[in-house]
């Protein structure tokens, strides 16, 4: 159903011939063609016109004149009755194969009398008078073959190149692009979660249409806003809803189009486009990826990049410099903020940080919405439950889970989306598609039940862990098992005690594939990975440590700007070092213990959900509480008949009634996948 619908969307668009080329290409090669034919034929006929005739004289063109050879013939008498005239023309001879041919003639003295002239003219011969002047004609000859091949140059490569704008002087013209109301569908309609920001910039607007309003008191629009916030969260449609709103000019340029190959062309291009803004005002500039241009100056290993620092010089003079106007205003949008020049960042360039954060449920529900308006969804779809079910998400996150919902209807036939297919979206986009054709070993799939097992049974004993979603032995996405947690709330921040169980939880998946085994694996690689990069964050950086205390060890930055980082020391001593190490070690240790006595207090209903998920594969969490409160096992209902490629969800899944809302996963496994950022 999809392609069909792709073919007839496209059908109206472009529709190429049936040999195999599009219009201009088709366009193109019978240009050629017909130049070239002409070309030949110019230079044939040239080459036929310029062979020269046979003299005659008068005696012998008077004796061709009787014979009745002459096919055409002109005599010139220059206005006068009797004179030495030329007289060129055509007479008949027949050639070696008995063909009768034309052949030129010039007879150049000849005199004829005016009683001779009556016998050529009358009555009417072959002979006329008043020969035409052919000086003309053959230059035209003679030089219409080079005006045929000036003109083919022209059309082909100096009027290409002008119009392309690629000539030897245009390199440093601007690429700012001036976009049309007409074309710009996008306005504050069309942004939603991002209530905020989009307040703030709609200033710009406002005072676009009546500056008076806010002049009356003093006030001066921001003549620079940064936005600033993580991928996806909206910046750039941002910046199109002020374009679709404004009532003025809109340039809008990438960072990276600044820089060119040759020295000096990303200065000259920020001059430029900010000559083109003038004429323009009152105007709006985006720069999109400003980082690109705008990172810090003199850093770096070996000195700063010069070509990009006169880039980064020539934009600060002409945001606030000695000449500079009002009437044009500036708006930015990075995701890396830290490695911006401070001379970039203060007031009179940029005079306003937006930041563009994360959506909370609410505005995750609006986004959901906005983007469904181009998606059939079933009418019992509930958009608030997979809100609350995708914290931490962002818009884009969020628009590429409705398409994945999409595509997965439509490749079970359905006629709409419905919420299996989302949950199962959801569940892609975050952790990875399901791998049902995986080969595992029974020994395998027993390992990885009983990990997965530990890690369900632990986090529904634990009181500060987020509440259990599912836990799964099908491979998704790199992991052999995965479970997975998802937070009641928005998480902001990560309290001690949290952490605390988030540790023994992870932990106890290798203690449960311990017991059945009576082995370790590898399969516990990201789990101790995830746990000890918790330990050490509670104790360098959230001071959660009662030995070290409420001191900061070590920058938590998560990025390292060359230059500005890599050759930083340590700022504490080889005996802190010491003390660093041994204190996650013990939180680590500590976690791992209590993880141990619970799985050993509960050996009985661990055996109860690998067993479950060694039969049905994928038990949702309230399965799993239900056998930790009651020891009994409800199984779930069996999957319909010929369910498709693609299910919503997994066979023997049942969907919670209120799903919880997402977490920084905690999702502990076999190869379990790298943790969400926590709120």
């Amino acid at each position: 159903m999809l392609d069909d619908d792709s073919k007839s969307k496209d059908g109206g668009k472009k529709k190429m011939p049936g040999n195999g080329f599009n219009k201009s290409q088709t366009f193109t090669l019978l240009a050629w063609a017909a130049i070239i034919a002409l070309t030949v034929g110019l230079f044939m006929v040239r080459k036929n016109y310029a062979s020269p005739p046979v003299p005659l004289s008068q005696s012998e063109f008077l004796t061709k004149f009787q014979s009745n050879q002459i096919a055409h013939a002109s005599i010139n008498l220059g206005g006068q009755s009797s004179m030495l005239t030329p007289v060129t023309g055509e007479y008949l001879e027949t050639d070696k194969n008995g063909k009768t041919i034309k052949v030129p003639f010039v007879s150049a003295n000849a005199y004829f009398t005016q009683k001779m002239l009556d016998q050529l003219l009358n009555p009417p011969t072959n002979v006329e008078v008043g020969a035409p002047n052919v000086m003309l004609t053959q230059m035209l000859w003679g030089v219409a073959p080079f005006l045929i091949l000036g003109l083919l140059f022209w059309f082909f490569f100096i009027r290409q190149i002008k119009a392309a704008g690629k000539g030897a002087l245009s390199f440093g013209k601007s690429k700012a692009r001036m976009l049309a109301k007409d074309r710009n569908k996008t306005t504050f309609k069309d942004v939603a979660g991002v209530e905020e920001a989009m307040e703030e910039v709609s200033e710009l607007v406002e005072f676009l249409k009546d500056p008076k309003k806010f002049q009356r008191l003093g006030g001066r629009i921001p003549k620079g806003v940064l936005m600033i916030g993580p991928p996806g969260t909206g910046k750039t449609l941002l910046a199109k809803a002020i374009a679709g709103e404004a009532d003025a000019a809109f340039f809008s340029i990438s960072g990276s189009d600044f820089v060119e190959m040759f020295v000096g062309v990303g200065a000259s291009r920020v001059r430029d486009m900010f000559e083109q803004a003038r004429k323009s005002t009152p105007c709006l500039i985006f720069i999109d990826e400003i980082d690109a241009v705008g990172r810090s100056r003199g850093h770096g290993l070996g000195g700063g990049n010069d070509e990009r620092e006169q880039t980064l010089n020539a934009l600060l003079v002409e945001m606030d410099g000695f000449d500079t106007q009002e009437g044009i205003i500036i708006i930015a949008a990075t995701n890396r903020p830290d490695v911006l020049d401070p001379a970039l960042l203060r007031p009179g360039r940029f005079d306003r940080q937006v930041t563009v954060n994360l959506p909370d449920v609410r505005g995750r529900e609006a986004i959901l919405k906005v983007h469904a308006k181009n998606v059939k969804l079933a009418p019992t779809v509930d958009l608030s439950i997979i809100a609350r079910g995708t914290p931490g998400y962002s818009g884009a996150e969020l628009a590429n889970l409705l398409n994945e919902a999409a595509l997965l209807a439509a490749r079970t036939g359905k006629k709409s989306v419905e919420q299996p297919e989302l949950e199962e979206a959801r569940d892609k986009v975050r952790w990875g598609r399901e791998r049902r054709s995986m080969a595992m070993s029974d020994e395998e799939k027993k390992a990885t039940a009983w990990h997965e097992a530990g890690h369900a049974l632990v986090s529904v004993l634990l009181k500060h862990t987020h509440p259990l979603h599912k836990v799964t032995i099908i491979p998704r996405g790199r992991a052999l098992g995965v479970t997975m947690s998802l937070p009641k709330d928005d998480m902001l921040n990560m309290r001690r005690k949290q952490a605390i169980d988030t540790i023994i939880m992870t932990m106890a998946g290798r203690i449960a594939e311990e017991y059945v085994t009576d082995d370790i694996s590898s399969g516990a690689a990201m789990d101790i990975q995830q746990a000890t990069a918790l330990a050490k964050a509670m104790v360098m950086h959230w001071g959660m440590s009662e030995k070290l205390g409420n001191v900061l060890y070590g920058e938590a930055q998560e990025y390292v700007f060359l230059g500005r980082d890599m050759m930083r020391t340590k700022d504490y001593s080889e005996s802190t070092a010491q003390d660093i190490d041994a204190e996650v070690k013990r939180i680590v240790d500590g976690a791992f213990q209590t993880a141990k006595q619970l799985i050993e207090a509960h050996r009985d209903k661990l055996e109860l959900v690998a067993n479950g998920l060694l039969e049905y594969e994928t038990l949702d969490g309230a399965q799993v509480e239900e056998i930790v409160r009651s020891g009994t096992f409800t199984p779930p209902p069996k999957p319909p008949p010929n369910p498709g490629p693609m299910l919503g969800a997994p066979a023997g899944t049942t969907l919670p009634e209120n799903p919880p809302k997402l977490a920084p996963p905690k999702l502990p496994g076999l190869g379990t996948p790298a943790p969400a950022p926590a709120g």
